[in-house]
């Protein structure tokens, strides 16, 4: 069902998935000491890990026929901040024509969360 303009409405959609990962956090620039001074746990040498949740949200024109902007289950399979930019990159492959990758939201903690618009900074 079209609105009488004949436009269709833009809508953002937002599919939510759980993942688990380890990381470590530790630079090359500094010594093991000022290593685990720095990052504490993080910097354990095993990695420790996370259960994260991952917002995925595509903005695109609502199709006439189906209802959706795109099927959400097509995300489905793909999910830090590095890990953000990884799943942004993937799921850019994915979008059917006329529906932008908006934002990817990584959830490492119920208070450590990464937004990811897919702006890269310039060098």
């Amino acid at each position: 069902m079209s609105p009488a303009n004949g436009k269709r409405p833009i809508v953002d959609v937002t599919r939510s998935e759980s993942i688990s990962a380890s990381h470590r956090l530790h630079s090359k620039l500094l010594g093991d000491e000022e290593n685990s001074r720095i990052f504490g746990k993080c910097n354990n040498p095993n990695g420790h890990g996370h259960n994260y949740k991952v917002d995925v949200t595509v903005r695109g024109p609502v199709d006439e026929v189906t209802g959706m902007v795109m099927n959400v289950t097509d995300l489905k399979g793909h999910k830090s901040e590095n890990i953000a930019v990884v799943i942004y990159d993937d799921i850019q492959k994915l979008l059917p024509e006329g529906v932008k990758l908006y934002r990817i939201r990584l959830h490492e903690t119920g208070k450590n969360v990464v937004d990811y618009y897919g702006i890269r900074e310039s060098s």
